[in-house]
């Protein structure tokens, strides 16, 4: 269940348009900086992956929750399995949203064969 939430901000903060220009602004800086640190650091808010492990590690910090085992042992697999389901999650969202922006794309393109058919007509 913790991955839900993981995914959903790691997807926002890298996809959506309410983060536009904060993404923009870190995609110019991660390609510009002069040094690798800051470079790696800025990449990091518009990769979903790479930012999904911050995201889930902070996720663990505020809940405690550990897998398997009740120590740092159980954080670090607790880390590793939330950032892997994450991803699942996220990888079948992007999915989704590509099929169904391609089906409303083949819809428009019937809707305007047939506007353009009647108009002959």
């Amino acid at each position: 269940m913790l991955a839900i939430p993981v995914a959903c901000a790691a997807w926002t903060v890298t996809h959506e348009e309410v983060f536009r220009e904060p993404r923009e602004f870190c995609a110019r800086r991660s390609q510009q900086a002069s040094t690798l640190v800051v470079r790696k650091f800025f990449y990091l808010f518009t990769c979903e992956y790479c930012f999904s492990h911050y995201v889930a590690l902070l996720a663990l910090w505020l809940t405690e929750w550990r897998f398997l085992l009740p120590d740092w042992r159980g954080v670090i697999l607790a880390w590793f399995a939330v950032v892997w389901v994450a991803n699942q999650y996220m990888s079948i969202y992007g999915r989704l949203r590509v099929g169904i922006k391609s089906e409303q794309l083949g819809t428009e393109v019937l809707e305007e064969q047939l506007a353009d058919r009647a108009d002959a007509h």
